[in-house]
């Protein structure tokens, strides 16, 4: 009848098409017999917009918006609605930190990186000398400096607020890695990522696809680094979650050769 995540101490459910208030309310009271649980929300809509935001209807609790979450040994605060925000992806932003970890003292970038997760779990996991983290959404840049400084890695992280394709030609910089949990838009933004990449670089680039659509995806990314004269290797591929019926979000890993 329906699905749910659980962020900090808000339940967000997403009913079927159908299910009556009463239906929902004795849902809301179920969960709400988990004492961490103090709000339970409705998701009104889909993720929409550049912003991958939702709306969502009050049920029952506490009547909120604002929660505080955690995971591996980080806390983030964040406004459900305006920011958006999967606890789905924590043992992904766990790996892609022991991954970043391989390598002593990195340079780091991250892309849409909302209020802070990526850039926060690998400040604390892998010890890299700077991470430079990027997002569009004015909200999240709120909550991503607050987290920052509630985390500790202020002297790591340096959050800037504003759209890639505008900060990235600002940066006179090439990064050992470029994170990029990009949301599902047509965009790659690639061409953004190799022009901090340099020969060597790790580019995390997350993209959504169907399984049989999996290799063009790969070909169309092989396609837009020759328009910019680059090469790239790819040299893992993981599915990291799904996004519908047959849609899945890819975790690939690039080489910049």
């Amino acid at each position: 009848m329906a699905n749910y995540d659980i962020i900090g101490d808000i339940a967000i459910v997403k009913f079927n098409d159908g299910v009556k208030k009463e239906e929902k309310i004795e849902k809301a009271k179920g969960l709400m017999k988990n004492p961490s649980i103090k709000t339970v929300l409705e998701k009104a809509n889909k993720v929409s917009g550049r912003l991958r935001t939702i709306k969502t209807r009050f049920l029952l609790g506490e009547n909120k918006k604002e929660t505080l979450y955690k995971e591996s040994g980080c806390s983030f605060k964040l406004n459900v609605e305006t920011c958006y925000f999967s606890p789905r992806l924590a043992s992904e932003r766990l790996e892609i930190a022991k991954l970043i970890a391989k390598k002593k003292k990195s340079e780091v970038i991250v892309m849409f990186s909302g209020v802070g997760p990526f850039s926060i779990v690998i400040a604390k996991h892998s010890k890299p000398s700077r991470i430079i983290s990027i997002e569009l959404g004015k909200d999240c840049n709120k909550y991503a400096k607050q987290n920052v400084i509630l985390n500790k890695v202020e002297n790591i992280v340096n959050v800037v607020n504003g759209d890639v394709k505008k900060i990235i030609p600002r940066i006179n910089k090439k990064f050992d890695f470029v994170v990029m949990p990009r949301p599902n838009l047509k965009e790659t933004f690639l061409k953004q990522g190799l022009a901090v990449s340099k020969k060597g670089t790790k580019i995390i680039y997350y993209g959504f696809s169907s399984e049989k659509g999996l290799e063009k995806m790969l070909s169309d990314l092989h396609d837009e680094a020759k328009k910019v004269k680059r090469k790239i290797k790819i040299i893992n591929i993981k599915e990291a979650g799904d996004i519908a019926p047959y849609g899945h979000r890819y975790r690939l890993e690039i080489e910049v050769i």
